[in-house]
């Protein structure tokens, strides 16, 4: 039987990660096939302290504080609204391989390296070519990117739930594009183990043409050109080539707001790339995201009504997987 209207909550359950403690202590599973399925265990503790945290009906930041134990639910409330921001905004999940979560702040990637030749046919008796693995000389820079709250408790406690969520998450919104920065600059600069993106040769003398997208397309093989990162002013001069310009491709632009892309690839935006500057990638090989933990939050300042100076941030590094796998073309005005 579920006792998730019974359980005490505390501040220690913060101490390694809350949900699955509530999980570990009211599992969900026991709630299949009654009026809570479908809920986590957070979800179920909302629902038992009646705080309603969207809609326009939503309580009022001091709906939480009406006692002890729904006071401790508020920091995993701000974590969620926080993480719904990042993901929202986030264009890291198209543009990293594989995430990796680690425990500590010290993360040595790996190196590959695949050995020329590999793709031409072996002579019978002859040696198969060598994928290297390796460690990578040094260790990775892991980067704190937050935010601190600097309203007072008093000022916002009558505050709607559902507003405060607005802020929150474009709080983690914020948190998201200066991580998707940090991979720009891996991207480009390497991680620290002497691996920067090489160069492709623009072919065209001046603005950018549709023979310099085939320079880079060509210039990444054997790995596949699947995604190109751009800030606002050079996808426009992108968009704005005649190869662009089909004119079925703008009618599903227009209804679909899906817009053709530059050799099938995958046109993101990213303000942290420089000016005049395509960064072209397989985005199945590139580039590793290492994340230290979760979400930061002071919880005993917000579980005490501290909410001022209190810090949100997230612990994130990322490190080149295949350095061949990414190019970057610069053109002249």
């Amino acid at each position: 039987m579920a006792f998730y209207d019974s359980l005490k909550l505390e501040k220690g359950m913060y101490n390694v990660n809350f949900t699955r403690a509530l999980e570990a202590l009211d599992p969900s599973e026991n709630y299949e096939g009654t009026e809570l399925a479908g809920l986590d265990a957070y979800e179920r503790q909302l629902k038992r302290f009646d705080i309603k945290v969207k809609g326009q009906n939503s309580d009022i930041i001091e709906k939480f504080f009406q006692n002890s134990d729904s006071a401790v639910l508020f920091p995993e409330y701000i974590k969620r609204a926080v993480e719904q921001g990042m993901i929202s905004a986030s264009v890291l999940p198209s543009i990293v391989a594989t995430l990796t979560k680690v425990d500590t702040k010290d993360y040595r990637p790996i190196a590959l390296a695949t050995e020329e030749g590999s793709d031409s046919q072996t002579i019978e008796g002859a040696s198969l070519p060598e994928t290297v693995i390796s460690n990578q000389s040094n260790l990775i820079s892991m980067k704190k990117r937050g935010r601190v709250i600097s309203s007072s408790y008093e000022a916002m406690r009558l505050s709607r739930l559902d507003l405060f969520s607005v802020t929150l998450r474009q709080i983690g919104a914020e948190i998201a594009r200066m991580q998707l920065g940090d991979a720009v600059s891996v991207l480009v600069n390497g991680d620290g183990n002497s691996n920067p993106a090489g160069q492709t040769d623009p072919v065209s003398e001046s603005g950018i043409a549709y023979a310099d997208l085939l320079a880079l397309w060509a210039d990444l093989a054997p790995f596949e050109l699947n995604t190109i990162l751009a800030n606002t002013s050079t996808m426009q001069a992108v968009l704005s080539l005649a190869e662009m310009k089909d004119a079925a491709a703008g009618l599903d632009f227009q209804g679909t707001g899906k817009m053709i892309t530059p050799l099938g690839a995958n046109l993101l935006r990213a303000d942290s790339v420089a000016d005049k500057v395509l960064i072209g990638f397989d985005k199945n090989c590139a580039l590793e995201m290492v994340q230290a933990g979760d979400i930061i939050i002071d919880y005993d300042r917000l579980i005490d009504k501290q909410l001022e100076r209190t810090t949100i941030s997230s612990i994130v590094g990322f490190a080149k997987i295949f350095p061949n796998a990414a190019k970057t073309l610069t053109y002249e005005a």
